[in-house]
């Protein structure tokens, strides 16, 4: 049977990402109790690592949040909570300045040769598809890597934090899971210590959901292989309510290269002039976003994915083209340095070359429902980033708004959390957590059952649950998720856990969660689009999908 230990800490977090190191960060800055950070790689194996654009905020003084707000409500399709949007625009300034005070830097306008004395020390704002205005603060094209360091050296100078790499969560523990009766709460999580092969019962005071998204429930991604969905299906089997999972980000441009794998090719290149083209009839390129929106190659996302999508299929073509040869060499290799280094791997270059891309699957607007505190109703079960669904993208991101929600969501989180720390230590049950089991089911001794299933969920995901879906996908795609989901529930509670039977559990969970949600949604609305509904119904306005697992104590 798998080794197991105890441990206990103050608070849990469940992610190394940018809105798990900011809470460990700010509950360091608000409590005095140890805080624990899991991770199941190394601490800065994240999607936040890999963001390239920058973090969307009112700056500059030409911008207003006003502005920002109505760019997020149109890019939303009529689903955002505007108090959310304007809750967490407002305080995107000083949420920014806590990350320059930390070591974050951000690149400034004389550092891409502004000769201009008065604008000496003026950061450099980009502009993303939906943005009306230029407020996108960014680190050359690799701001999530540099934000990421600037957070992970502050952990590790921190003594109130431990970081735990290589261990995956399991499960949540809660009073429902435990089948108590009365209000559900959240008492830690059993934790994979994937190098030491035991189940670590982690206990604690508060459990924070950071895990980021679940882009590898899909056939092409540009999120790395440890997005597998592990928040929202904790979430949901600890009794969370699920939001919204139906609307799911496929960003228009990964770079199309069998070299290169997932790379992204930033949003901020259009906002720089890209153009979006096609290979018409005469073997030449041609702009085709003219027809689908008033901003053309700066539409939002869903609706740049949807087109690219469609002009593909209906020209039967593999990929389509961005166009940046309007710029020199020099100001391309300055302004997305990375960018122009990875094409240039691929024989691409792009001062000279269109760039092939393709859309592939890149952000959940859905996850945990919480509120602007990050709290999710459970008493001690908080979630933030892009595993929780605050209201703030509607159905469809704004570009950059993320990464501002995992800046300001952590903050409120770790101040609610000291506010309630004395009714959560004194409201605690006493009993001593029960260690985990792995129930009655059997071993499966075929490895090949689980990659199996992993690269069905995929392509199924792909072909019926993706850009645009039908009734008849979406009742496919249901069928063959609950039959892997028996498989699944017969094989994993075995006595050899490993990290891919946990990942594939979560997987199947959110693909499930998906699915569902998707079903369930009778219209198109953003980043949901079935073409048997094809019109938003305005009487859907304002109104989320949620999805909860029914609580029967009998059944624990």
């Amino acid at each position: 049977m798998t080794k197991q230990c105890e441990l206990f800490f103050d608070h849990l977090v469940i992610g190394s990402g940018l809105a798990g190191l900011t809470t460990a960060l700010m509950l360091a800055e608000k409590t005095t109790g140890s805080i624990a950070v899991v991770t199941k790689e190394t601490i800065d194996q994240c999607n936040s690592k890999l963001a390239q654009g920058g973090i969307a905020c009112v700056i500059h003084q030409s911008d207003t949040f006003e502005e920002h707000l109505a760019d997020t409500l149109a890019a939303g399709a009529n689903l955002c909570d505007p108090d959310a949007v304007m809750g967490i625009v407002k305080k995107g300034p000083e949420r920014i300045q806590w990350l320059i005070d930390i070591g974050a830097h951000f690149t400034t306008r004389d550092e891409l040769g502004d000769p201009n004395e008065q604008h000496k020390g003026e950061f450099d704002l980009g502009r993303e598809g939906g943005h009306k205005k230029r407020r996108i603060l960014h680190a050359g094209d690799v701001t999530g890597a540099e934000v990421q360091r600037s957070l992970i050296q502050a952990v590790r100078a921190n003594p109130q934090i431990k970081v735990f790499e290589n261990h995956i969560a399991i499960d949540l523990i809660s009073t429902w899971r435990l089948g108590l009766m009365g209000d559900n709460r959240c008492l830690g999580a059993y934790v994979f210590d994937a190098e030491n092969n035991c189940v670590v019962t982690f206990a604690s005071y508060s459990t924070t959901i950071a895990t980021g998204g679940c882009g590898k429930a899909y056939l092409y991604t540009s999120n790395p292989d440890v997005a597998c969905g592990a928040g929202v299906a904790l979430g949901y089997r600890a009794y969370a309510k699920i939001a919204n999972m139906e609307f799911y980000q496929f960003h228009p441009t990964i770079l199309y290269h069998p070299k290169v794998k997932s790379f992204l090719i930033s949003e901020a290149l259009r906002g720089e002039g890209g153009v979006l083209k096609v290979m018409n009839d005469k073997g030449e390129l041609e702009e085709f976003m003219d027809q689908y929106h008033p901003m053309k190659s700066l539409a939002p996302r869903d609706v740049v994915a949807r087109a690219i999508d469609n002009e593909l299929k209906r020209r039967g073509q593999t990929n389509a083209w961005l166009d940046m040869r309007h710029h020199d060499a020099d100001f391309l290799k300055m302004r997305f340095p990375n960018i122009y280094a990875k094409c240039l791997e691929a024989g691409v270059d792009m001062a000279v070359d269109p760039i092939p891309v393709v859309p592939a699957a890149h952000f959940s607007c859905g996850g945990v429902k919480t509120d602007l505190n990050g709290y999710t109703g459970i008493k001690g079960l908080y979630a933030a980033g892009e595993a929780a669904c605050t209201g703030l993208h509607g159905a469809n991101r704004l570009a950059s708004n993320s990464l501002l929600e995992a800046l300001v969501v952590p903050d409120n989180l770790a101040a609610h959390i000291a506010e309630n720390l004395e009714e959560l230590k004194a409201e605690r049950p006493s009993m001593r957590l029960p260690l985990w089991t792995s129930g009655d089911a059997t071993s499966s001794d075929e490895q090949v059952v689980i990659s199996h299933n992993w690269d069905e969920i995929r392509r199924f995901m792909w072909d019926y649950v993706g850009i645009c879906r039908t009734d008849k996908r979406l009742e496919r795609a249901m069928t063959r998720i609950k039959l892997i989901q028996a498989e699944i529930h017969k094989y994993y509670w075995d006595f050899h856990l490993t990290k891919d039977l946990i990942e594939l559990r979560n997987m199947a969970t959110v693909a499930e969660l998906i699915i569902e949600s998707a079903m369930s949604r009778k219209e198109s609305r953003g980043l949901h689009y079935n073409l048997n509904y094809p019109e938003r119904n305005p009487a859907l306005d304002g109104v989320d999908t949620i999805l909860q697992k029914p609580y029967n104590p009998q059944m624990n």
